[in-house]
């Protein structure tokens, strides 16, 4: 009997590397980039330090996660993300920048984190405008399910963080009902409410435009109980 293949949240596209991101790929992944190796991440040791951890799950472009890297040197950040320009355009940021509190995973965020993240050990998890899959035979793509939000509570520390945005006004009310009933959780808004964007998550280019256009953004942030 073959084994039930689970839905993926993305699709994995065959985009063109530019010619700077594949530079950045060439010379900055043996640093940076890690992979799906055997054994659990020290994070003490790919940081060379002992810091609060953030992970960024489909990071795009890489354009918020570098900003939030370089304001908060004091932290560190792990972007996963599955499409390489994205990866490789991060990179190009992160050499520009000379960030160094960056690490980059090019896969699958569910493989990563049950291959490689400590359980109990991160201080954040953000997912920022995650694919809506807005017709409703693709809504069981979406990320956002109630077995994924308990896999992200497993992770954070006691106290930590899952920070989630969305443009899309349907998203964010299933968003809002999913997290609501997971009891692991508490909204930090309170019951039933978004919070406005706090100032560490950057306003992107695209982000502007949107609000130009007459576009809202939703953020929800919701705190692990630890019970």
């Amino acid at each position: 009997m073959l084994k039930e293949r689970p839905i993926k949240s993305f699709v994995l596209r065959q985009g063109r590397l530019s010619n700077a991101q594949q530079d950045a790929l060439d010379k900055l992944w043996g640093t940076y980039g890690l992979e799906l190796t055997a054994g659990i991440l020290d994070f003490s040791k790919i940081f060379n330090r002992k810091a609060n951890t953030i992970i960024e799950i489909g990071f795009g472009m890489g354009t918020s996660l570098a900003i939030m890297a370089e304001d908060n040197p004091h932290q560190n950040y792990i972007g996963i993300e599955v499409h390489r320009p994205g990866v490789g355009a991060l990179l190009k940021l992160v050499a520009e920048k000379k960030i160094t509190n960056i690490r980059v995973f090019n896969a699958d965020a569910i493989e990563v984190l049950a291959q490689k993240i400590p359980k109990n050990s991160l201080t954040a998890v953000y997912l920022f405008f995650p694919d809506p899959w807005h017709k409703t035979k693709h809504k069981k793509r979406r990320i956002l399910q109630p077995e994924f939000a308990l896999t992200i509570a497993s992770y954070l520390q006691k106290g930590g963080v899952f920070h989630m945005a969305t443009d899309w006004q349907d998203y964010a009310k299933y968003m809002l009902k999913t997290m609501s009933a997971v009891t692991k959780y508490e909204n930090l808004s309170g019951v039933n409410n978004y919070t406005p964007r706090p100032k560490y998550r950057p306003l992107t280019k695209f982000e502007q435009r949107g609000y130009d256009l007459g576009h809202n953004v939703w953020d929800l942030i919701f705190i692990n109980k630890g019970t």
